[in-house]
């Protein structure tokens, strides 16, 4: 297997996370947002979109995180990262959803380039859109997790899936950004269980040999 990503992307984040949970081996291509890769043509020979993460296995291209995620779930069943039932399974996606397609693409590195060049807001302005999504996010699935019987150890039950696979490369974007996670203990409860896993631990963004500043 062969994974496209960027060490900061929380996307590729996500699939590292899955890669390890699952106990699969992986070479990594460093695709460097910053300095623009995901634009040359080779990359996008891979994948049309110019985003990351993209993951080459069994002969085919898998492109966004949630396909490739649930693609390795049904490949590699064991250990599940969905729940057996239809009811688990729908309150997971619904979970990760909130995070992956609520939260995360407002919050995305071309969108923070839009903001910043064409439309000429300055940082400060920045940091306090990117904040406010997550805010806006995490409220709702702080409620959630909070109010939900299902909760255990991690978003749903006592083992780690797809909720907290969503969930943890978000929490890292919020503390980069110095966002006050204190309104949101049961989410801080379940990302300090599974950042004590190595498994998340060793995906985060700190320890990928492509990191700079």
């Amino acid at each position: 297997m062969r994974l496209y990503g960027y060490f900061r992307s929380s996307a590729a984040f996500r699939v590292r996370i899955a890669l390890n949970l699952k106990g699969l081996a992986y070479e990594g291509a460093s695709i460097h947002l910053r300095r623009g890769d995901q634009a040359q043509a080779g990359f996008l020979a891979v994948n049309p979109q110019g985003l990351v993460p993209a993951l080459e296995t069994d002969g085919q291209i898998l492109i966004q995180s949630i396909a490739i995620i649930e693609y390795l779930d049904e490949t590699h069943p064991e250990p599940p990262l969905l729940p057996r039932d239809a009811a688990g399974r729908a309150r997971v996606r619904a979970l990760a959803a909130i995070v992956a397609c609520d939260i995360h693409p407002l919050n995305n590195l071309r969108v923070l380039r839009y903001l910043h060049r064409p439309l000429g807001q300055d940082q400060t302005a920045i940091e306090t859109w990117y904040n406010h999504w997550i805010d806006a996010g995490f409220q709702a699935l702080e409620s959630k997790l909070a109010g939900d019987a299902r909760t255990g150890a991690f978003c749903h039950g006592d083992a780690p899936g797809l909720a907290d696979i969503a969930l943890v490369p978000q929490v890292v974007n919020a503390e980069r950004y110095e966002l006050d996670l204190a309104p949101y203990p049961t989410i801080n409860r379940i990302f300090e269980n599974c950042i004590k896993l190595d498994a998340f631990a060793d995906a985060h963004p700190n320890r990928q040999p492509d990191r700079d500043e």
